[in-house]
């Protein structure tokens, strides 16, 4: 089994790391395939970010397409681009926010998610009625560091661990979901800091995806996850054209 894992970013270092904390989940026989796209963001913090990473992420969906891919991961905790991945894939993509806060919703009667910048809570709030677990959400928290910084800041960790302690004590939560790829690597830490669950969305898509593929299932066809209708792009998205 090949599972295509997208970082929407052009980072990587990070895609690396990314890679990394999915293939420690990953079940014999699945092979792991961490990607970047050739073009988008640095890192993805603003509406703007998410917009421009999607054909980057495209770009990387029908490659993998081309090489066989069973499955894929968009890692990135807004979930960019997921509709249109669905519609250009054979099989099952899933979102790292999706899944973390399906799998959160397991764990005990509400989760709190801790995640970067302030300005990207809305979005994660969004995701959570999205994907209609509003009701297990008991709070969206920011520790105010940039994404790239995840990897340059001394003080990150303690940071993000701290946050995760407040952020479950301010709301009563029994979970904590981590609102950015780029902390993935940090779950074992925080999770033994601070005594409860803690949830990285890069293993838990890709065990939601690996699972998804053994059971045979895939994203419906019929309507409107169909391939879409090919016709002609123009000036930068050209390449993108079928027609």
């Amino acid at each position: 089994m090949l599972i295509k894992v997208v970082n929407p970013n052009t980072t990587l270092s990070m895609t690396a790391t990314i890679g990394e904390c999915a293939r420690a989940v990953a079940g014999p026989g699945t092979l792991v395939d961490a990607v970047s796209p050739s073009m988008g963001p640095a890192s993805i913090e603003s509406h703007v970010d998410e917009a421009l990473s999607v054909p980057g992420i495209l770009e990387q969906i029908a490659l993998g397409e081309a090489q066989g891919a069973d499955g894929y991961v968009i890692a990135c905790f807004g979930d960019p681009g997921m509709d249109a991945a669905r519609e250009a894939a054979t099989g099952p993509v899933v979102g790292i926010a999706e899944a973390a806060m399906h799998a959160a919703s397991f764990l005990g009667r509400g989760f709190s998610v801790v995640t970067t910048l302030g300005r990207t809570t809305g979005r994660a709030w969004d995701l959570a009625e999205h994907y209609g677990l509003s009701r297990h959400c008991r709070g969206v928290h920011a520790c105010e560091i940039p994404v790239l910084e995840l990897e340059t800041d001394p003080d990150a960790r303690k940071i993000i661990t701290e946050a995760c302690r407040d952020a479950m004590e301010r709301d009563g939560s029994d979970a904590i979901v981590l609102g950015c790829a780029g902390m993935a690597d940090l779950c074992g830490h925080i999770s033994s800091e601070i005594g409860a669950p803690v949830v990285d969305g890069v293993a838990a898509a890709t065990l939601f995806v690996q699972s998804l593929v053994t059971m045979g299932l895939r994203t419906g066809k019929r309507a409107e996850f169909a391939a879409p209708p090919p016709k002609k792009y123009s000036g930068l998205l050209a390449g993108f054209g079928t027609d």
